[in-house]
């Protein structure tokens, strides 16, 4: 008996998923189905290819090998299906996305309504990574990530409540005796633009934060309870400051640095039309 592409794409969804809990739900299937289907695969295999456990699927060499082909498999018949159809107008397919998640939950999440009503055949996938991800690896076609901001300004804030309990530090050197929010990683996000020194030199000031975390919602979070000052991008904490949420300081010495936010994506022609759709709609909906 010869394998099927259903068996194929069961397999790789079950691996990628990670539990065939999680695999049954997203091909829609039963999970019972979708162990059968597993457990199929295996016998015309003639060799076993995951190692189940109470908790997790582990790939055996076996599986290593034959998941490469499979997605090979998979992506080919996703382009030969395109390829049939070039003069379709409206972009269709799957379409996975990654992005920090401050950036996916204020500038990403809050616009898919609008996306998907305008391009309805494109099946979009929402994933969250703090760090650098390898695009195979993760199975991703389009990584949003902000850079050493051109596009996103920096400001120093805090809460009303923080400053109420611990007054506002009018200078650089009056900040270094204050709560301060910084990242866990990457380090160079804990030098804040500020101008320090009577003339006002630039420079960056490195900070020693009293808490990190490794997620600047997280510190967006921590600055709201009026944990401590943070320094943050504009499109994190626009609505905070106009709803006086968060408080700018030291505006007066605060440098115009901004970083760049770039998107790489997987070069594919079966791709083309939907990740450049999805790049145009963001990029008009949030000024990059």
């Amino acid at each position: 008996m010869k394998t099927s592409t259903d068996e194929l794409l069961v397999f790789v969804t079950v691996i990628d998923s990670g539990l065939i809990m999680a695999a049954a739900e997203k091909l829609g299937q039963t999970v019972s189905g979708v162990s059968r289907a597993l457990t199929r695969l295996e016998k015309k295999l003639g060799t076993a290819l995951v190692r189940r456990t109470t908790h997790r699927l582990q790939l055996m060499e076996e599986g290593e090998m034959f998941l490469q082909r499979a997605r090979a498999i998979i992506e080919a018949m996703e382009e030969a299906e395109e390829s049939v159809a070039p003069g379709r107008e409206r972009p269709s397919g799957r379409l996975r996305v990654d992005a920090a998640s401050p950036f996916m939950l204020h500038c990403i999440a809050p616009h898919m309504k609008a996306f998907s009503l305008l391009y309805p055949e494109i099946r979009l996938e929402l994933t969250s990574n703090e760090r650098i991800v390898d695009l195979l690896e993760q199975k991703v076609d389009i990584a949003i990530r902000i850079g050493a901001l051109q596009d996103s300004t920096l400001h120093v804030l805090t809460s009303p409540a923080y400053l109420a309990e611990y007054g506002e530090p009018k200078t650089v050197e009056a900040l270094r005796g204050h709560r301060l929010i910084g990242f866990t990683v990457p380090e160079h996000l804990n030098r804040w633009p500020l101008r320090a020194g009577r003339d006002g030199q630039q420079g960056a000031l490195k900070i020693d934060p009293a808490i990190t975390a490794s997620s600047g919602e997280t510190l967006r979070q921590l600055a709201l309870s009026g944990w401590g000052i943070a320094c943050l991008a504009d499109f994190m904490t626009a609505a905070d400051v106009r709803e006086k949420r968060l408080v700018p300081i030291l505006g007066s010495v605060l440098a115009d640095e901004r970083q760049p936010v770039s998107a790489v994506y997987y070069q594919s022609a079966s791709l083309a039309g939907r990740v450049q759709s999805f790049l145009d709609f963001i990029a008009a909906r949030v000024q990059l």
